[in-house]
């Protein structure tokens, strides 16, 4: 099996921040998915065309710098672009249609070269890389999801409605489980873990031991 560690899971379930530490921990490549679909959206809705979006994803270059992933088109950082809510609801809308998947599968493959990859999306374990050695799902309450993102987006200068993050995070949630393309859900090997009250340390700490026992092998 492929030298990969997928976490996969709900908005704001903490998969970005789990994703940045164990990479560090690992000195693994970190693949955020969510920021390949938000550049779809970011290209999507400047009037590229669908047949050039992948072409233009494909010119863009992913840094991982200091614990973050940092997005350029040439030399301009488009990063707080494709972070703003507005383009997560894009991207949202438009992850559901298989043109938007097909497009985006082999960028999404192509971060792994075969010297470790961790890989944060909503299917990484179970359409992406399906062979992955390890398979995280980590979820949590909306309302603590809710509380996460309220701090997210604050520290970044945005501001936002506490009942609105809830009701647009439940709202995604079911849209993304019921969607008939790539449904988020567990993959069947993968590990379940409810981070509602656990510290990002303590999830840390837990996916350490996993990642030691499977990949020293």
């Amino acid at each position: 099996m492929d030298k990969i560690l997928t976490i996969d899971g709900p908005s704001a379930s903490g998969k970005g921040s789990l994703t940045r530490a164990i990479a560090i921990a690992l000195n693994f490549k970190v693949l955020d998915s969510g920021l390949l679909y938000r550049a779809y959206a970011y290209f999507y809705e400047k009037g590229v065309t669908t047949d050039h979006i992948s072409k233009k994803i494909q010119g863009l270059s992913f840094r991982f710098n200091s614990g973050d992933v940092q997005v350029f088109d040439d030399v301009k950082e488009i990063t707080s672009l494709l972070r703003s809510e507005n383009t997560a609801k894009a991207a949202s809308a438009l992850s559901s249609q298989k043109e938007t998947r097909k497009n985006l599968l082999d960028i999404q493959r192509s971060f792994y070269n075969g010297n470790g990859l961790v890989a944060d999306g909503r299917d990484m374990g179970t359409v992406v890389f399906p062979n992955a050695r390890l398979k995280i799902f980590l979820t949590a309450s909306s309302e603590v999801r809710a509380k996460r993102r309220h701090i997210e987006l604050q520290n970044r200068g945005q501001e936002v409605n506490m009942r609105d993050l809830i009701e647009d995070i439940e709202e995604r949630d079911l849209r993304d489980r019921t969607r008939t393309l790539s449904p988020l859900i567990p993959a069947e090997d993968s590990i379940v873990i409810d981070s509602s009250s656990l510290s990002l340390d303590e999830v840390l700490s837990f996916t350490k031991k996993l990642a030691k026992k499977e990949f020293d092998k």
